[in-house]
């Protein structure tokens, strides 16, 4: 038998599946997913999977049909491998949900080239990481085949699907890089553009600096189009290049707020915009310095300066110069072309953009250089706003090689997952060895489609570990989101992966005999990092939480100063260690909730391609959980942000943080609503912007919004549900 011959009309855990959202005597029928994820292994996975003898057997056959790359095999004894999983199947892993076994069978597991037999369970896929990832240090294997299989840790998708496979994509699939005002860095940009779409990437291109329409371009006494245009030649590379019509190529383009085509830039992505410019895939996003919140609160006028003249005087790309600090020379200075706007007019149509459509994504700039522990500046982000890393601008020549080669970024990222985290023997260890893998990965790799994006990788070694599952792990334990318990929780643990992080990161200086570039420019090595760690305890303070960390080890002041002379004296291998996505896909395969976010449903709806929807309720789901899964839907925006805070906090880089909001607020929710009307308007996600401004937020990614006939008859509108 062979996956094609599994006929569709008599399986039935779709069904049994679709029933969990439909309620029986005022249960959740949660049995019923047990059901459909056992029938699925039953009738889909055991009988289509390739049979093997033993491990070597196996491993074998795949490197001599060109499944595997033998090299990182070869690392290791066969021995340590039959140890190794042995070890795993001694666990006995099994899946909680059938999505989570659905979505591993479906995107990750290998299958032979005709696709009829999948070629690997999830303890194989576990192997191939935890081997290749250890880079054949044998201790490091063992030790990250333990986090792997307690999903403690989880790589994200491009390491986690293609690591050990001898035809695959590449390890990260996040790019930033970034245009100057001229045409051969223009070109240069839709070439690399076109290069990362194509090995799978998801691409953040910044254009602030380029000259806007209307500026003079001296050479041919013409005029320049703007960044509208630059922006739909950049759409239809990333439709073009689009692995051979497997997957839409995804590009975000960020501008500055006092770009003067900031208007244009955002009416490009409206429903009624014209087709000559509308971006109907182009995702965008703006960097919002302090300046454009302090001319908004006094309700002034603000100035648009021209990225061409501000070059010209400063020597520099727009881009890198400081708005807020410069501001009034800048409006003083008669050489720079300016046009002027009424601020709280373009904050309005900032939020009735974000009302249609979801965007702009906002980058708070000064907050992320303010913070920024690294010498350079950070410009921009990526195409889910958590990464900011500084960068720095090339200059290409005619024959497009680069005169002087600047530096770009690339994301390499994994999650902790929380809930699993917690449960951990050794908190630290596990995090030292999540560090150690990622760092593997940025050795590994080399981008030399890009040369700025693999220079950039090279000096800096940048990774971000992140979390997931927070909403899950608080409701287990029976605590409100968003309450003062559950923000003091994501706190500490926050600032324990920053601690052994760092410490993970010093000890690979150590080891390697290397810091990342320009580190004794850092203030991490003038010590000033550590400051607020040495003169404030951070540790756990309520009952509660002291409670969830009791027997774990808690960094005090003394301990970060420490720390803090180890990394004086030896130094820091990666630049960047930490940043929240919103790993979506992977954490169903966790059994785990996205993020940090709250729950959008407690029975989430997933429509698949080919399949129709498929269900999948809350970890831990149960009737005494019940009550603690509230839909980010109904959970006011300002404990999102507050949660968000605390652990942007320890957080070197940013946070991937959606806002939900429903059309039709419910009443009491926002204070300000009282007497007004209970439609979402602009004003209301003025407010959470200024608010999240305020509390220190990098980076706001979407703003989702529920409308009032996109409801649906369900478990989840059930309220009298039980289990």
């Amino acid at each position: 038998m062979a996956l094609s011959d599994i006929d569709m009309t008599q399986v039935k855990y779709f069904d049994l599946n679709n029933e969990i959202n439909l309620p029986k005597n005022g249960q959740i029928q949660l049995n019923k997913d047990k059901e459909a994820l056992e029938n699925f292994l039953e009738v889909n996975v055991y009988p289509n999977t390739k049979k093997f003898s033993s491990v070597e057997e196996r491993l074998n056959w795949l490197i001599d049909h060109d499944y595997l790359e033998k090299e990182f095999i070869e690392k290791y004894s066969m021995t340590l491998i039959t140890r190794l999983y042995d070890y795993l199947k001694g666990i006995n892993f099994h899946f909680h949900s059938f999505m989570a076994a659905y979505k591993f069978y479906a995107q990750y597991a290998m299958r032979t080239n005709d696709k009829e037999y999948y070629l690997e369970n999830y303890i194989d896929r576990v192997a191939m990481n935890a081997l290749y990832l250890a880079d054949g240090d044998e201790e490091l294997a063992m030790d990250l085949a333990d986090e792997l299989i307690h999903q403690r840790y989880q790589p994200a998708t491009p390491t986690f699907l293609n690591v050990g496979r001898k035809r695959r994509g590449e390890f990260v699939s996040c790019f930033e890089i970034q245009a100057t005002d001229n045409m051969n860095t223009i070109g240069r940009t839709i070439n690399s553009a076109l290069q990362l779409s194509k090995i799978g990437g998801g691409v953040g291109i910044n254009l602030t600096n380029l000259r806007e329409a209307g500026a003079p371009i001296k050479k041919i006494k013409g005029a320049a189009s703007g960044v509208v245009p630059v922006m739909k030649l950049l759409e239809d590379a990333f439709s073009y290049s689009n692995q051979l019509g497997q997957r839409q190529g995804a590009g975000v383009v960020y501008i500055s707020v006092f770009h003067p085509d900031i208007v244009a830039f955002l009416s490009a992505k409206k429903e009624n915009a014209d087709e000559k410019i509308r971006l109907k895939t182009l995702s965008l996003g703006i960097t919002v310095p302090d300046k454009f919140y302090e001319l908004v609160e006094k309700g002034e006028k603000m100035a648009l300066f021209s990225p061409y003249d501000v070059e010209r005087v400063y020597g520099k790309p727009s881009a890198y110069v400081d708005i807020t600090k410069d501001y009034d020379k800048l409006v003083a200075n008669d050489e720079i072309t300016k046009k002027w706007i009424d601020a709280r007019e373009l904050e309005d149509e900032i939020s009735k953009l974000q009302q249609e459509s979801g965007y702009p994504y906002i980058v708070n700039i000064d907050t992320e250089n303010r913070n920024n522990p690294v010498n350079g500046k950070i410009i921009m982000s990526n195409l889910c706003s958590e990464i900011a890393q500084v960068q720095a601008p090339s200059v290409v020549a005619d024959d497009q090689s680069y005169d002087i080669l600047g530096t770009d970024v690339s994301c390499n990222l994994g999650s902790t997952n929380v809930a699993n985290l917690m449960e951990s023997p050794d908190f630290g260890r596990s995090v030292r060895a999540m560090m150690r893998a990622l760092t593997t990965i940025s050795d590994a790799e080399s981008l030399t489609v890009v040369p700025s994006i693999r220079k950039g990788n090279d000096l800096y070694h940048s990774v971000g570990l992140g979390a997931m599952g927070l909403h899950g792990f608080l409701a287990k334990h029976h605590i409100q989101y968003g309450s003062p318990v559950a923000i003091e929780f994501t706190s500490v643990y926050f600032m324990l992966l920053n601690y052994w992080t760092l410490v993970a990161s010093n000890e690979l200086a150590r080891e390697k005999g290397e810091s990342f570039y320009e580190f004794d420019k850092s203030t991490y090595a003038d010590g000033s990092y550590f400051d607020k760690y040495l003169n404030q305890d951070w540790g756990p303070k309520t009952p509660l939480v002291k409670r969830l960390f009791d027997g774990f080890f808690i960094p005090g002041p003394d301990d970060w100063a420490a720390l803090k002379a180890k990394v004086q004296k030896d130094g820091l291998y990666n630049a960047y260690r930490m940043a929240v996505a919103p790993n979506g896909s992977t954490s169903y395969i966790g059994d785990s909730t996205s993020s940090l976010h709250p729950i959008i449903n407690r029975i989430e709806e997933r429509q698949e391609k080919m399949i129709g929807k498929i269900y999948y309720p809350a970890p831990y789901l149960s009737n005494d959980t019940l009550p603690y899964y509230k839909s980010a839907y109904d959970t006011d925006m300002r404990s999102v942000i507050d949660t968000y805070a605390a652990a942007q906090e320890h957080v070197d880089q940013s946070l991937s943080m959606t806002l939900f909001m429903r059309s039709t607020i419910p009443a009491g929710m926002y204070e300000w609503k009282n007497g007004r009307t209970d439609k979402m308007t602009t004003r209301d996600l003025n407010i959470l912007r200024h608010y999240a401004y305020q509390k220190g937020i990098k980076s706001i990614y979407y703003i989702r919004t529920f409308t009032d006939d996109s409801g649906e008859i369900g478990a989840n509108q059930c309220e009298s549900c039980v289990i």
